[in-house]
């Protein structure tokens, strides 16, 4: 069992020491953690084939590599993000100078989602390291191979003072949001987001909530009907559906909606139908609550494509439903699993219209070949990052922030983005004494009025 106050204590105490404000030495522990992951690959590959059934192939391409990516980012230009920067100053103050120090926030706790494990914990932890920040990791118990097998890695080879994984179920969390952090970053739901909100309220805890919500997909009439299918069907049916970005359904114009669903049909034939096919290429769902919920969602009568499941296996194959409208039940809230709902439309500014009286989204995707329909899409609906002609690939550059809006989240990471999550810009005015105008000083007259206003606007 672990003393959690102590751990929390230690890292205060370390952190106070000024040793995380050196640059080198956030460099330094940036390269042991990206050594430590490239060491264990084959352990880390291991722990989330158990937890999921995750290939290696899909476990470096959504999530080591994305943790590859950033630290290599970080370790080149976390000096140069690192710098003094100076400001204009005005004549308001004139002649001194001004200036922006960025500095780390101090002891930060990350709690991590459980569908994709290393990348949801890990990622924020390495922009907080960046930053010159202690660390707490607390991943998802859900997928509690990797969870282990992080906590066997990092806890046996740094020093807890700095960067610590605690394991452990919902006791655990509250026990550490109990304590006082300097930063909350937490993936997950909706719900405990808002509880993790109220605790670090107590605290004035300044929080990042990464979020979830239905995601929608629009295909035009316009849109390149295959490739769009084959790019929706991979972002959707990756990691079985359980992606926090990925398409939640799709509105599609009436007038191709049933050339489009044969693309996606044929997109999908490759893709196991029942649970004796289940291959590495194909992942389980999480356990079997998520599956028993994902199951209730199957209307057999709406069902275009695929139905099949097995609870005892924790398996569903990918589905297509079709004569969806808005007041369905797969429509009540984010499916996070392989069940594709398309709704078609008739009129796209009434489609755009059902979309805005919903949460605000993760994101949001646009198939089509016109300008005048993506623009009006990407401007009228509020959502927090997406893209036009794919789906889920703006993770990928992480020059691009990626944070929810509204009930989809708050704050954001990836690259500068995380950098600056983790990250307190203090401004400081530097004025020297051999120099001070009367005009703000007692008594105050008329010409000293219409000198401040000069100076000033």
């Amino acid at each position: 069992m672990e003393n959690i106050k102590e751990i929390v204590n230690g890292q205060r105490e370390f952190y106070n020491s000024g040793i995380t404000k050196n640059i080198d030495c956030r460099v330094d522990q940036l390269r042991r953690v990206k050594q430590l992951l490239k060491d264990n690959e084959d352990k880390l590959y291991q722990a989330i084939y158990e937890d999921f059934g995750k290939s290696q192939f899909e476990t470096y391409m959504t999530e080591l590599s994305l943790l590859y990516h950033e630290l290599n980012r970080y370790i080149k230009r976390v000096k140069k993000w690192s710098r003094v920067v100076k400001v204009s100053t005005g004549l308001a103050n004139f002649p001194a100078k001004s200036f922006i120090v960025p500095e780390p926030l101090g002891v930060t706790l990350v709690i991590g989602a459980w569908n994709y494990p290393y990348q949801l914990s890990l990622l924020p932890a390495i922009s907080s390291i960046a930053a010159g920040n202690c660390v707490i990791i607390k991943p998802s118990e859900l997928a509690s191979k990797s969870s282990a097998v992080m906590a066997e890695i990092f806890n046996n080879n740094l020093s807890s003072k700095f960067f610590r994984v605690v394991e452990g179920g919902v006791s655990k969390t509250q026990e550490l949001l109990d304590e006082k952090f300097d930063k909350i970053f937490f993936t997950g739901s909706s719900r405990v987001g808002k509880i993790v909100y109220q605790a670090a309220a107590k605290n004035l805890t300044p929080v990042t909530l990464e979020l979830g919500g239905k995601s929608p997909a629009f295909i035009t009439a316009d849109a390149d009907l295959k490739m769009s299918a084959k790019r929706v069907i991979w972002a959707k049916f990756i990691n079985a559906g359980q992606t926090c970005v990925a398409p939640d359904y799709l509105l599609v114009d009436k007038r191709i909606e049933s050339a489009f669903k044969r693309e996606l049909v044929k997109q999908l034939k490759c893709y196991p139908k029942v649970a004796d096919e289940i291959d590495d290429n194909y992942l389980k769902i999480v356990n079997q609550k998520s599956t028993e919920r994902l199951v209730k969602l199957i209307e057999k009568d709406k069902v275009f494509y695929g139905g099949n499941y097995s609870v005892e296996h924790h398996f569903i194959a990918p589905t297509i439903l079709h004569n969806i409208t808005f007041e369905d039940i797969v429509m009540d809230e984010e499916i996070f699993g392989p069940l594709l709902p398309v709704i078609s439309y008739m009129n796209l500014d009434k489609a755009i219209a059902k979309v805005k009286q919903r949460p605000k989204p993760l994101a949001c995707y646009v198939y089509s070949k016109s300008k005048r329909d993506i623009e009006k899409i990407l401007k009228t609906i509020s959502f927090g990052g997406g893209a036009v002609n794919d789906s889920l690939m703006h993770l990928s550059n992480n020059n691009l922030p990626f944070g929810g809006v509204g009930d989809s989240g708050m704050g954001s990471y990836h690259g500068k983005a995380g950098f600056d999550t983790f990250t307190h810009y203090k401004s400081i005015l530097d004025k020297p004494t051999w120099f001070e105008a009367p005009v703000k000083y007692y008594p105050y007259f008329k010409w000293k009025r219409k000198l401040i206003r000069f100076m000033l606007e």
